[in-house]
């Protein structure tokens, strides 16, 4: 096992969605993944804290996006049209990651520890979302229950897509999800 091998982390986590999709999250450990990755222990924990943070790695990257569009939306853009412009650009990360997508949120349904990380990643970036629109100039609560809604779209579109199976992409679902909330928002 080299030190310094090319790919390790991308390898560390390809390794470990397999084990957890094969034995299960808790019945995996740090050494079977980087076993199987063909790396040391030591290595697995320069990349990640622990194995739960291979599932999320990437969520800073995330994060980052949602926040970066959001404040670049034109000035007179309404709330929510800042954050519809975000899960657009969110949406385009997802592309071609559809098999690798659901793999994760399987394993993440079947465990109740990940389910809350996931849920707490979600909440940090909702909160991140009405601090940007806040620093936009909207008041509260406008800004929070646009941040809210702006992730709660993200959520039953990312859960709708992962379940897909006829090809289309992350951003229909947001397209669609984000068309239902202004509906019921407008009484249609």
């Amino acid at each position: 096992m080299g030190r310094w091998e090319p790919n390790a982390r991308e390898r560390l986590q390809q390794a470990a969605l397999e084990l957890y999709s094969e034995r299960g999250f808790e019945q995996t450990t740090v050494a079977e993944i980087a076993k199987r990755a063909g790396l040391t222990e030591r290595t697995f924990f320069r990349h990640f804290a622990d194995k739960r943070e291979v599932l999320f790695a990437g969520s800073e990257t995330l994060h980052a996006l949602f926040v970066s569009t959001a404040a670049a939306a034109p000035q007179s853009a309404a709330p929510i049209d800042a954050i519809a412009a975000a899960l657009d650009a969110v949406a385009s990360v997802f592309q071609d990651r559809h098999a690798h997508s659901r793999r994760r949120q399987t394993v993440i349904v079947a465990n109740a520890e990940l389910r809350e990380r996931e849920l707490i990643k979600l909440a940090s970036l909702s909160a991140a979302l009405a601090d940007t629109l806040r620093q936009r100039g909207v008041p509260e609560p406008a800004a929070s229950v646009a941040a809210e809604a702006g992730i709660a779209v993200f959520k039953v579109a990312f859960e709708r897509w992962v379940g897909e199976t006829d090809g289309r992409d992350l951003g229909f679902f947001i397209r669609e999800s984000l068309d239902e909330l202004k509906g019921v928002a407008s009484g249609n």
